[in-house]
C-alpha cells in the first residue's frame, strides 16, 4: 500500500498514514451477521436498527470488494470469502475491545466456556468458584452440551475455551492435553450382577443405558468395551449423566460413566462399581482453543488457573 509524504519543509520525517476503508463498526455487524443469519438479528446484537446494519455490511463489501454472504431469501450464511474473514475480525474486535477499557480496571470481558457434561457439572464449577474469589469483578458464561457440540461453539467464536472429554478434532481448532479421568461400569446395589466378579459374556448379555453418540463419554466407552466384550444391548440413550445415574439406580440396565459423576452415588450406596478383569479406561481430558482467535489477558489467566488444578482442587470440585 503507498502512503503519501507530506511537506517535507515543515516535517520531514513525518508521513501520512494510509485511510482506512473499513471500520470497526462494520466488522462489528459482520461478526454478528455471521453468527446471527440476518441482518436483523444482528442488529438486535450491536444495537443499531437494521437499515443501518445492512448498510454498515453493505459498505463493508464494497470496500473489500467482496460478497461474504450467500444469500437465500433472507437468510445470509457465509461464502468462502466470509469465512476467510470471520477470525481476522473477530480478533480485530476483541483486541479493539480490550483498548477500550484498557484503562478500566473495574471491567472484565465476560468469560466465554462451553464445557462437555461430565466436565461442565462436575470439573468446572468448584474451579470457577476459586476462580471467582480472585476475580470478583469477572462475570462467567459457561455453555454445557456433549463435545461435538462443544467444538461446534469454539469454531463458531461463541466461546473462548472449550473443555472436552472426546477425541474429536476440527481443522480450526488446537487442542492441549488437560487432565486425566476413568471410565467405571455401575449398577445398582440390586442388580444381579453387583457384588461379584463380572464376565465379558455377562457385560454383553446385560442391558445397558450410555450416552448418546456424539459425547466424548459415549466415544470412550465405544474405544473401551467393544473390542472387549462386544457389541453390547443398548436400549437406553440418554444425554445427561443424571438421567443415567437414576435409571441404573433402578436397577434396569448398566451404565458406564466417569468415576468424578458417580463418586457421591458410590459413596452413598446408591449405586456400586462393578468388578471386572478388564484394563482400566483411563481419557484424556483436553482444553479447545480456535487457531485465529485472539486470547485476552484474562482468558489467559483463566486457562493457566485450570492447568494448575491438583488432585485436592479435582476432589473438591467434584464434590
Amino acid at each position: 500500500m503507498v502512503t503519501r509524504k507530506i511537506d517535507q519543509r515543515t516535517a520531514p520525517d513525518t508521513y501520512l498514514l494510509p485511510r482506512l476503508r473499513v471500520s470497526l463498526r462494520q466488522l462489528e455487524v459482520f461478526v454478528a451477521t455471521a453468527r446471527a443469519g440476518s441482518t436483523r438479528a444482528a442488529a438486535d446484537r450491536v444495537a443499531r436498527s437494521q437499515s443501518a446494519a445492512s448498510a454498515a455490511l453493505a459498505d463493508l463489501e464494497a470496500a473489500l470488494g467482496r460478497a461474504l454472504f450467500n444469500r437465500v431469501g433472507r437468510r445470509l450464511s457465509l461464502n468462502e470469502d466470509g469465512r476467510a474473514l470471520l477470525p481476522k475480525a473477530v480478533a480485530l474486535i476483541d483486541r479493539a475491545f480490550e483498548l477500550e477499557h484498557l484503562f478500566t480496571e473495574s471491567y472484565a470481558a465476560p468469560l466465554r466456556l462451553a464445557a462437555s457434561l461430565t466436565i461442565g457439572e462436575y470439573l468446572l464449577p468448584g474451579l470457577l468458584a476459586h476462580w471467582k474469589l480472585d476475580h470478583p469483578s469477572h462475570v462467567v458464561r459457561l455453555m454445557i452440551g456433549n463435545t461435538r457440540e462443544v467444538i461446534e461453539a469454539v469454531a463458531a467464536f461463541e466461546a473462548d475455551v472449550g473443555f472436552i472429554e472426546g477425541m474429536q478434532t476440527h481443522p480450526q481448532l488446537s487442542v492441549r492435553p488437560w487432565l486425566v479421568d476413568e471410565l467405571t461400569i455401575v449398577a445398582s446395589r440390586t442388580h444381579p450382577l453387583a457384588g461379584h466378579p463380572v464376565t465379558p459374556r455377562q457385560l454383553r448379555e446385560a442391558t445397558w443405558a450410555l450416552r448418546e453418540h456424539g459425547s466424548g463419554t459415549r466415544e470412550a466407552v465405544d474405544l473401551w468395551l467393544l473390542e472387549r466384550v462386544g457389541p453390547l444391548k443398548v436400549e437406553f440413550e440418554l444425554s445427561s449423566p443424571e438421567a443415567i445415574k437414576r435409571l441404573v439406580a433402578t436397577g434396569v440396565a448398566l451404565g458406564c460413566l466417569a468415576r468424578e459423576v458417580v463418586a457421591s452415588d458410590v459413596a452413598q450406596g446408591t449405586l456400586v462399581e462393578l468388578t471386572t478383569n478388564l484394563p482400566r479406561a483411563s481419557r484424556r481430558l483436553s482444553m479447545v482453543l480456535h487457531r485465529d482467535k485472539h486470547i485476552g489477558q484474562h482468558t489467559a489467566e483463566f486457562i493457566r488457573h485450570c492447568e494448575q488444578m491438583d488432585g485436592a482442587t479435582r476432589r473438591s470440585a467434584a464434590a
